[in-house]
């Protein structure tokens, strides 16, 4: 099986390309090393917890640390909460799509394709493997699960129970 083979297969399945317990865990240097120049982020227990209004000090620092780094960042959320997503993007400068969809690609190549990006230098980082992980896999871009930021409801945790078998087939765990 040749390298291209090799990168063609693995982003195919559930199993996520990186897995990471924060998204302050992911960074510049380790972005860079991928080739990755265009990070799109779901926004729910990805960034912010479902209940929260106002991003974080150390997320904020995080975005302004990969935007410095020359890395163009995306906000990709199924979210219906019109003003909390517009607040929270807009809090720190970055495009948002709501109403995503995922699993489906669609808006991660819509986003792609407003920006000029490539697959290959693209990845996608949410909390669901089953959502996030499964659109980047259907887009063809790095896929990077983090734990959720917070278990709101007995469901979250559930889900994240069933998914701990995939999680820990992921080649960086």
């Amino acid at each position: 099986m040749s390298k291209t083979d090799l990168d063609v297969s693995r982003k195919k399945g559930l199993v996520p390309d990186y897995v990471f317990r924060d998204v302050l865990n992911i960074t510049p240097d380790f972005l860079e090393k991928l080739g990755i120049k265009f990070l799109m982020m779901d926004l729910d227990n990805t960034i912010a917890a479902y209940d929260e209004h106002v991003l974080s000090s150390d997320i904020k620092e995080w975005l302004s640390n990969l935007k410095s780094s020359g890395i163009e960042l995306f906000i990709i959320s199924n979210s219906t909460r019109e003003k909390r997503v517009t607040t929270l993007s807009d809090s720190v400068g970055i495009a948002f799509t709501m109403r995503a969809g995922k699993p489906s690609c669609t808006s991660l190549i819509k986003a792609m394709d407003s920006t000029n990006h490539k697959p290959y230098t693209s990845a996608l980082v949410g909390d669901q493997i089953f959502t996030d992980g499964l659109a980047a896999k259907r887009a063809g871009i790095t896929s990077i699960v983090i734990r959720p930021k917070r278990f709101t409801n007995p469901f979250l945790f559930i889900r994240y129970i069933i998914e701990l078998p995939i999680r820990a087939l992921c080649k960086n765990k």
